[in-house]
């Protein structure tokens, strides 16, 4: 059974050697619409922290070049806002450690000055100008100001596993976790960017939230997600349903295991999972991406003993990010690190028979968040 939540998975995980070493982060991506012409538009809110014992009184950002060549690792809570869709972009807000108040164990919760998240709710803003992002380009983010009043409904969870359980998360064995408490999410609330108002309610929001944490990335990058899908062989919206898949090349004790996926399709109230992990499931995973002059493309299979999920997404690049992050160890290997949340896609979900692959349903995914990145030669 994936679809168990666990408050304790989404606890802040900033202990041990990933105090000096280490981030932590909590992602939320949703759809509103204009509350004057109901045009939609992507949004995403993400909360990351950094190395919280090498913080003090001021954020340490990795790419000021006297860090660099200092080597001091960054050291912040940083604000990730922004949009995808006609004019994308994110923006990055610093705060100091001993600004930051934390609420550690679960449920979590992390707050500095108006900025403030946990698992049900999100509030903040964000303001960088156009002199500062051309100054500053350690900010690694684009001009504007985005605020945000939201309340989260988490109502499906990817809960991976042993992998990211409490001995794993404890001897500190792989590189980089992965826990999606709310791969469906309901939001309702209000944005603001630019000036411009978008209203968010639950039906239309399309959410996600997980979090991520460990001591640096992986390589390749791969995330794909959408809870807004319908059957083309029965016309029906799948209003019960939501697929997840992330990973590429996990690293346990600094060994890779290349080319991994984790997935997961929570199917009008059936599970089917492709989880590497889960060895005596019999998975198999192969992917790959492509890039064109206008778009982007994935392709997953994924297989188990009993079932097979071939998945394929496509977004305009004109909607999409090349997203920032720098590691915890101050380097910055992702520099074509693409993200979307207006992806459109394809499932195709069948059953192993004696006879072959049955059809169980041909699904069209929109408002599909997707990422795909590969470090630099």
């Amino acid at each position: 059974m994936f679809n168990r939540h666990d408050l304790s998975r989404n606890e802040y995980m900033l202990d041990g050697c990933f105090c000096k070493n280490g981030y932590d982060w909590w992602w939320h991506s949703f759809t509103a619409r204009h509350e004057k012409t109901g045009e939609e538009k992507a949004f995403f809110v993400e909360y990351f922290l950094c190395n919280p014992a090498l913080g003090g009184d001021k954020a340490v950002l990795g790419q000021l070049p006297e860090n660099k060549v200092a080597g001091k690792k960054p050291s912040y809570l940083m604000v990730k806002a922004g949009s995808w869709g006609k004019n994308p972009k994110q923006l990055h807000r610093f705060f100091a450690w001993d600004e930051v108040k934390l609420h550690k164990r679960k449920p979590f919760s992390v707050k500095a000055k108006d900025c403030f998240a946990s698992d049900t709710e999100l509030t903040g803003s964000v303001g960088v100008s156009e002199v500062e992002a051309k100054e500053h380009p350690e900010y690694m983010c684009d001009a504007g100001c985005m605020t945000w009043n939201l309340k989260l409904d988490k109502k499906v969870a990817f809960n991976v596993g042993y992998g990211a359980g409490r001995l794993f998360r404890k001897i500190k064995a792989f590189e980089m976790y992965w826990h999606a408490e709310g791969m469906k999410t309901l939001y309702s609330g209000t944005v603001e960017i630019d000036g411009e108002r978008y209203i968010v309610t639950p039906e239309t929001s399309f959410g996600y939230a997980d979090k991520n944490w460990g001591s640096n990335f992986t390589s390749p990058w791969v995330w794909l997600s959408s809870n807004c899908m319908r059957s083309k062989v029965t016309g029906k919206v799948l209003k019960n349903s939501v697929f997840n898949i992330g990973g590429g090349c996990p690293k346990i004790y600094f060994f890779p295991l290349n080319r991994k996926l984790l997935g997961a399709f929570w199917y009008e109230g059936n599970e089917y999972e492709y989880n590497f992990s889960k060895f005596w499931t019999l998975p198999r995973t192969q992917f790959s991406f492509q890039e064109t002059a206008t778009e982007v493309r994935w392709k997953v299979r994924q297989e188990n003993r009993t079932s097979v999920m071939k998945t394929e997404v496509r977004c305009l690049k004109s909607d999409l990010l090349l997203i920032n992050y720098e590691a915890p160890d101050g380097s910055k290997r992702h520099k074509k690190l693409w993200n979307g949340g207006t992806g459109i896609g394809n499932i195709k979900l069948y059953k192993k028979t004696r006879d072959g692959l049955m059809l169980i349903d041909d699904i069209v995914a929109t408002h599909v968040g997707c990422e795909y990145g590969e470090y630099e030669s």
